[in-house]
């Protein structure tokens, strides 16, 4: 696994003082107690996996790391690249991960397997899932209904098409009637600019964004978002190894503690947050990662049930809804219930997870 970034802030050393209080009598060094505080204060390590390459939806945990949050936690936490969801999964399940961020849908369907390990997740950072169809006006898609007759693109390997069977279903659309055209992910923003299917299938903050940067006019786009037409799902969450939420609770919780302190800051500056994005990754533009950051706050963090009921946590009835609705693509060995999937244990109070 590589570092995202060999700059040391990504991972910065903690440094320990201490400071001698009162004098018990005890016929102890300077030495001796400066060992022995060192030893108690010695921070826990974690192994974080992202499942994609970095960009500005990111910044709750670029923040926790810059800002010296994760510190504060007496943690020292060192972030690596997975190349997708599965091996995020994979990596925790082996415990070369400590903790990923993964799509929920993508837990719940790996859950589901034979012999599946009980990975859970412990924290929701997408209260709406991202997943949208992005399509050109021009090509007469002005709303989901005129898909009808439509070509939509849909990339390899792209699990948010699992909820589009519920959603033309529950929006009285005839799926046969939708031509599917299936491509590489890396054409999938090229042919929509080019004319060459009628809208794409994806997320949000990622296809809308990046077609816009290929030159297709913003008013010759719509942005088509699941949630938008009744879709339930839940989108990114932060996994754990279960040997190591059961080892080290008190780090899994200051984890959790520090990306919520995190997502607070992106969403007070989100220009200053992007900034510090940016010395992550490689050829980053500023005002695209801006954008990608604006629309993820708004849309799938920072949603009116956040707002009401904080960050984290996932409401059991809803769940059950976007359960049914993923079956629509295809049937579970056995439906998941909530307690098999999440663990809201190592949250703080709801109160500590208010975000306005």
């Amino acid at each position: 696994m590589s570092i995202i970034s060999p700059n040391p802030c990504w991972q910065c050393p903690t440094r320990f003082a201490v400071r001698v209080a009162a004098m018990l009598g005890l016929a102890c060094t300077i030495a001796g107690i400066q060992g022995a505080a060192a030893q108690d204060t010695q921070p826990t390590a974690i192994q974080f996996s992202l499942d994609r390459a970095l960009d500005a939806s990111a910044a709750p945990f670029v923040l926790a790391s810059a800002r010296g949050l994760f510190r504060a936690e007496n943690i020292a936490v060192t972030t690596t690249i997975a190349t997708g969801p599965q091996d995020a999964l994979d990596r925790v399940v082996s415990g070369s991960s400590d903790l990923a961020l993964v799509d929920l849908n993508v837990l719940i369907r790996f859950r589901d397997k034979a012999g599946a390990p009980p990975v859970k997740a412990v924290f929701v950072l997408f209260n709406k899932a991202p997943y949208a169809i992005i399509a050109r006006k021009s090509r007469g898609v002005s709303a989901l209904f005129d898909l009808e007759g439509k070509t939509l693109g849909v990339a390899e390997g792209d699990f948010s098409i699992w909820y589009w069977p519920a959603l033309a279903h529950q929006n009285g659309i005839k799926i046969a009637s939708v031509k599917q055209a299936r491509f590489s992910p890396a054409v999938r923003e090229p042919m929509l600019a080019a004319g060459q299917v009628d809208a794409v299938n994806g997320f949000s903050y990622l296809a809308a964004v990046n077609v816009k940067d290929r030159g297709v006019p913003a008013d010759d786009l719509t942005v088509l978002r699941y949630a938008d037409y009744g879709c339930e799902a839940y989108g990114f969450v932060v996994i754990v190894n279960p040997a190591f939420a059961a080892a080290k609770p008190d780090a899994v919780k200051g984890f959790l503690r520090a990306v919520i302190a995190g997502t607070r800051l992106a969403a007070k500056n989100p220009a200053r947050a992007v900034d510090d994005v940016l010395t992550l990754m490689e050829g980053g533009a500023r005002e695209l990662e801006l954008a990608r950051l604006h629309i993820v706050l708004h849309d799938n963090i920072l949603t009116d049930d956040v707002k009401r009921n904080g960050i984290g946590g996932i409401d059991p009835a809803r769940f059950a809804r976007s359960v049914d609705q993923l079956a629509e693509d295809g049937k579970f060995r056995a439906k998941p219930a909530l307690a098999d999937i999440f663990d809201d244990s190592f949250l703080p109070a709801a109160s500590a997870r208010l975000i306005h």
